[in-house]
C-alpha cells in the first residue's frame, strides 16, 4: 500500500511541475491564475498523501486544509481583482 501511494506521490508532484510551467509561461493572466489554483490543489492532495505515507494523517490533514482554505480565498481575490483591472481600461 505504502508504494502505491509513494507511486501516486509522485506522479502528482509532476502534474505540479506542469502546472507550475503554466504559471510561468501562460497566455493569459487568467491561465496562471487558473493554474496556480491547481497548484494550490496539488499542493492539498500531496499533504494528504504524505500524512498517509508517514502515518501522521491527523497533523498533515490539519495544514492541508488550511492550506486548501488559503489557496481559494487567493484565487477567488486574484480572479476579482484583475478581472476589474480588465474593466477599467479604455
Amino acid at each position: 500500500m505504502s508504494s502505491f501511494l509513494l507511486g501516486i506521490t509522485i506522479f502528482i508532484a509532476l502534474l505540479t511541475a506542469a502546472a507550475m510551467y503554466r504559471v510561468a509561461v501562460g497566455k493569459t493572466i487568467f491561465d496562471r491564475v487558473i493554474a496556480s489554483g491547481l497548484v494550490g490543489t496539488n499542493g492539498f492532495i500531496l499533504l494528504t498523501l504524505i500524512g498517509f505515507i508517514f502515518g501522521r494523517i491527523n497533523m498533515f490533514v490539519d495544514i492541508a486544509l488550511a492550506y486548501a482554505l488559503l489557496n481559494f480565498v487567493v484565487v477567488i481575490v486574484l480572479g476579482k481583482y484583475f478581472d476589474r483591472g480588465r474593466e477599467r481600461q479604455p
